[in-house]
């Protein structure tokens, strides 16, 4: 969950210009749900062609559970794919805190560093073809650098954006919506102000990962490995309108 900046953290300083306040608004209203779409395509690509879940940790911690319990080794790449994830979390931290930036502008720079990855992901994907050889380095090293492209996005939303929610996850936005959509159909209540809202915000949450899912795993049976220039052109997007 995001909780509020602290001092010394590279999302906290001095207070905003007001011109930097109005724009966050637009950003984070727009972002996480493009960014939804982003992580609903990358995870179910990365299942298809690469083996391991990209856009969230927990899938991957349940596969290696289930793996050591019924006798089957889990893959390098599920296991390796925590620790990678907390390395570029840390990473983003560090290039946040190096960069002096924060809002819009730290969002601008690490939307960069995302599509960077992502870029990356499409190149090793085309030069080495990982329904070729599923278990060569080359496709390793393009898994890893899908898994850091999503520890990127979720670090860009908790440093660039308080508050923002979750673009993979879809747990915590389907209990969202959920709440929001009886705190609206409720004639009274202490949260049904603002429900509507939270529950066209949750849905646009949901519709994304869920379509950018769907988009996906078609690009994968049509596309092969350059199905992955999908999540990247909507990465640039993203980059392009912030």
């Amino acid at each position: 969950m995001t909780t509020s900046a602290q001092p010394g953290t590279p999302h906290s300083g001095p207070c905003t210009s007001n011109h930097e306040v109005a724009q966050v608004v637009p950003i984070h209203k727009r972002l996480p749900a493009l960014l939804s779409g982003v992580a609903g395509m990358v995870d179910v690509i990365g299942f298809l062609s690469l083996g391991l879940f990209t856009a969230h940790v927990t899938g991957n911690l349940v596969v290696i559970a289930a793996s050591l319990v019924r006798g089957g080794p889990p893959k390098v790449a599920q296991i390796l794919a925590v620790p990678v994830f907390m390395t570029a979390v840390g990473g983003v931290w560090l290039i946040a805190k190096a960069s002096d930036r924060r809002g819009p502008a730290l969002a601008k720079l690490l939307l960069v560093v995302h599509f960077l990855l992502l870029a990356c992901v499409l190149v090793f994907s085309v030069i080495f073809d990982p329904a070729v050889n599923p278990h060569g380095l080359m496709v390793g090293i393009a898994a890893m650098i899908a898994v850091s492209a999503m520890g990127c996005q979720f670090a860009l939303l908790r440093l660039a954006i308080p508050g923002a929610p979750s673009t993979a996850v879809m747990t915590g936005n389907l209990t969202s919506g959920v709440l929001a959509l009886l705190d609206t159909l409720s004639r009274s209540g202490p949260h049904r102000e603002g429900a509507q809202e939270r529950l066209k915000r949750t849905a646009e949450l949901v519709i994304g990962f869920c379509a950018g899912g769907i988009v996906g795993a078609a690009a994968v049976s049509w596309l092969g490995p350059w199905a992955w220039s999908l999540p990247v052109a909507l990465a640039g997007l993203a980059m392009a309108l912030h």
